[in-house]
């Protein structure tokens, strides 16, 4: 399907972009508008860690007034001690989408964790795994930590490498497991972009200079809500055995300040700087999506032309 309506169901619509470009109001507004005139509509997570919970503060999570009555679907469905798996998600996803739509409500997908997007709303299969592969790889990323699997993998699959933080072990060995079993690059396992479902995915556009300084403002903010006390809670959670969710911005920092590896400033200004990273990751991965319709963030009638954009 080319994005659009199909005559047949109202699409399933997306908000992606970077971090802290304020997709989750973009999609409560659109989800509210849309349910006023039509059968309802819903909002379904892609953000990868925002699948966690108590991991509310530091992955900028709603809290329950901020959804102002709309249904949220995918958040808070993990211990934090689970290891993410795309596959999985991707089926929870679609179950949720799909039932959606069967009782005629709009799904709104919204998060900036493009392989997550990419696996609810695209045909799109996963490759298998070897578990002695696997085991290997795990093998070596235990003994000599993931930089040196990270530069093996940005020589043989450079993309890949640009979509995949540097420190992300699980997801680093994944890529290099998947280019040992089918002989080509991890990304030229990801078909071309051809939706499931008849989709709108728009993204949120903003300049990279105001991006940096509402990411640093952001981090402040998290700090002054009381990261540090929810990492050390989910501390005792098992958060540090957590092979995906002790990895996440932010939280990684922070435990390592817990840890005594550094000190909380140190904590503080590392987040930033990863995360502003990652950041411009996001915005070159969903800028390759000829699919996607960038509006600026601050246009004052940004719902109005979205919705312009659903209803095309």
């Amino acid at each position: 399907m080319d994005g659009h309506r199909d005559g047949t169901a109202d699409p399933v619509v997306a908000v992606v972009g970077a971090t802290a470009a304020g997709k989750s109001d973009l999609a409560v507004d659109l989800a509210l508008r849309m349910g006023a005139a039509s059968g309802g509509a819903e909002i379904v997570n892609a953000d990868s860690m925002q699948l966690y919970r108590g991991m509310d503060i530091g992955t900028a999570k709603l809290a329950p007034e901020e959804r102002r009555g709309v249904p949220h679907h995918l958040l808070d469905i993990w211990d934090v001690t689970r290891t993410a798996n795309v596959a999985e998600y991707q089926g929870l996803a679609r179950g949720r989408i799909d039932g959606l739509r069967r009782r005629g409500t709009v799904p709104v997908l919204v998060g900036g964790s493009g392989l997550y997007v990419r696996a609810a709303l695209d045909e799109l299969d996963f490759p298998g795994t070897d578990p002695g592969v696997r085991a290997r790889l795990e093998a070596e990323l235990e003994e000599r930590g993931p930089a040196p699997l990270y530069a093996r993998l940005a020589e043989s699959d450079p993309p890949a490498a640009e979509a995949i933080l540097p420190g992300n072990g699980r997801r680093i060995v994944r890529a290099l497991e998947v280019i040992e079993l089918t002989g080509r690059p991890f990304t030229a396992t990801l078909p071309e972009h051809t939706s499931r479902y008849p989709c709108v995915q728009i993204g949120v556009r903003v300049p990279r200079p105001e991006l940096d300084a509402r990411i640093a403002d952001r981090v402040d903010r998290m700090w002054s809500a009381g990261l540090v006390e929810e990492v050390r809670a989910l501390g005792e959670r098992g958060l540090a055995e957590g092979r995906t969710a002790s990895r996440a911005l932010g939280y990684a920092q922070v435990l390592h300040y817990l840890a005594g590896d550094c000190d909380e400033d140190e904590a503080r200004s590392e987040t930033v700087r990863a995360t502003r990273r990652f950041a411009r990751r996001q915005e070159s991965w969903f800028r390759r999506d000829p699919r996607v319709h960038w509006l600026d963030h601050d246009d004052p009638g940004l719902v109005d032309r979205a919705l312009e954009l659903v209803h095309t």
